[in-house]
């Protein structure tokens, strides 16, 4: 098999194919996924004198692992990888650098990582650690030792991260919700459990704990993290909720945007109103949360001081030493949110936090 059948198979030219298996910049990460996507099914493996076209001295690889429940065999289109991966390109455009992608399933963890190490073609491994354990980051690192691992951190790990300060943002969020009123407030967690998430109930909950709140378990959720639809799942969990004789929370934090977009068109469905009924707050500042409707109050993260930070620690340094960044976060107010409607004193209503 020669590049020109996988150039049709993908239904792209020579040249896209050939930029895809270089690393080279001049086609989008959807494209050159799919073509890489498209040979390994086929088997194909490039010549050396393909790869040879990348100047290894000024190639960073991206490394993700697909399939394991949040980050998607597509993941370069769901929309906080999507922003994070331009932010990447864009660092590396600037320092002269190009961006090569390769992707690892899950399921064949330790063959496809050997295959990514044997390749040797670039100077540094960007790795997306969303949604990977100790363990699997540490097999990576003895693999690939020059890393930088994006989006989690495991602290006794010798390993270079840049995490997200999820305990911070999330107290933002609940500081918020007590200061403008609300004392009645629900939880959406995703059904998917990552570092991030846990990290992000922690500050939630200890923002509602010093002021003498908390989230009774009935007006606890969980829901899938993925999608940007409205869920059957939520609407039966809110359905029996009310039906049970609860009082409609009148604000729900929802551990990334995700969940709350999903959550303010499923109780559109329901007829609950945001933010006049319900206040909602999500967390990462995505794109989409400036095209729902009421626009989102989130927490922003710094997407593009994540990026350069890794670029940077690969390029500037060549990975002396070890070193594990926290990002803090922004919290933005959007008009999802609003005091509520109809004010009680915690701990006069049936279900409020502090009583179960």
């Amino acid at each position: 098999m020669k590049m020109e059948d996988i150039a049709k198979l993908a239904n792209v030219s020579k040249a896209a194919v050939s930029l895809a298996f270089s690393g080279k910049p001049g086609i989008g990460p959807d494209t050159r996924e799919r073509i890489l996507q498209v040979a390994y099914e086929a088997g194909y493996s490039p010549k050396n004198r393909e790869v040879a076209t990348t100047k290894v001295d000024k190639s960073l690889l991206f490394l993700v692992c697909t399939n394991s429940g949040i980050v998607l065999e597509e993941y370069y289109q769901q929309p906080f990888f999507k922003e994070l991966i331009h932010f990447i390109e864009e660092r590396c455009r600037q320092k002269g650098y190009s961006l090569i992608f390769s992707t690892v399933d899950v399921e064949y963890f330790q063959r496809d990582i050997q295959v990514v190490a044997d390749e040797k073609r670039s100077v540094g491994t960007i790795v997306l650690g969303t949604n990977l354990t100790r363990e699997q980051i540490r097999n990576i690192h003895a693999k690939l030792p020059n890393l930088v691992v994006l989006d989690t951190c495991f602290e006794t790990l010798p390993v270079q991260f840049i995490q997200i300060n999820n305990v911070m943002g999330a107290y933002q969020a609940g500081a918020y919700l007590c200061n403008i009123g609300h004392t009645s407030i629900g939880y959406i967690a995703s059904n998917v459990r990552i570092h991030n998430f846990e990290e992000r109930k922690r500050g939630f909950m200890a923002a509602l704990s010093e002021r003498g709140l908390r989230v009774p378990e009935t007006a606890h959720f969980s829901v899938a993290p993925t999608i940007l639809t409205s869920q059957d799942d939520l609407k039966r969990q809110l359905t029996t909720y009310l039906e049970n004789g609860h009082r409609m929370p009148t604000a729900w934090f929802c551990e990334c945007d995700y969940i709350a977009i999903s959550a303010m068109k499923t109780m559109n469905e329901l007829g609950i109103r945001v933010p006049q009924d319900t206040s909602v707050i999500g967390f990462d500042n995505i794109n989409e949360s400036l095209v729902v409707t009421p626009e989102l109050t989130t927490i922003h993260v710094d997407k593009e001081r994540m990026a350069s930070l890794a670029v940077d620690l690969l390029t500037d340094a060549l990975s002396q030493g070890t070193s594990k960044i926290i990002v803090d976060t922004i919290f933005v107010e959007r008009n999802s949110c609003a005091t509520p409607a109809d004010p009680e004193p915690a701990g006069q209503m049936p279900d409020s936090p502090g009583q179960d």
